[in-house]
């Protein structure tokens, strides 16, 4: 029996482990036949080429060539359709950093809500939507200031 849930929390994992590590190219090719969208599920960006940019472009790295992050994704609610080609998964996200000028500390948290189908018997991102709920001091991991948006 193939385990589905397994190859889709590896996604999940895999994702933080490639941001955590610097990796972009690594992220591109999670969406290489995926995109990334906002809360409403409007596409930022397409494709593994588009997804590396936004992370190279948004993303800062730190001399050790990492945004000196750690991703934490847990409570991942997998929902496999009956046919098992494709699936839904909620889980939440809670993103840490230190540098040299910041202690160790949360800095932004929220949920993910993806979308992966199965072709040739693998798993892949369709969709990530991304809703940050909570915001700390994003300033030392993005290249951009970003507003939380305001009840």
């Amino acid at each position: 029996m193939t385990d589905h849930r397994g190859a889709i929390e590896n996604l999940l994992y895999t994702y933080a482990e490639a941001i955590d590590a610097g990796d972009y190219e690594a992220i591109g090719a999670l969406f290489a036949h995926g995109a990334i969208a906002d809360a409403d599920g409007t596409p930022m960006v397409i494709g593994a080429q588009a997804v590396t940019a936004m992370y190279v472009e948004g993303t800062r790295k730190y001399e050790d060539g990492t945004p000196r992050s750690h991703h934490v994704t847990t409570n991942p609610l997998i929902e496999i359709a009956d046919d098992e080609k494709t699936a839904i998964c909620r889980s939440r996200f809670t993103v840490f950093q230190q540098t040299d000028e910041i202690p160790l500390q949360p800095i932004i948290t929220g949920s993910y809500t993806d979308a992966f189908e199965q072709v040739d018997g693998k798993w892949r991102f369709v969709e990530r939507r991304m809703r940050p709920t909570l915001y700390g001091d994003l300033s030392k991991h993005l290249l951009m200031d970003v507003v939380p948006p305001k009840d």
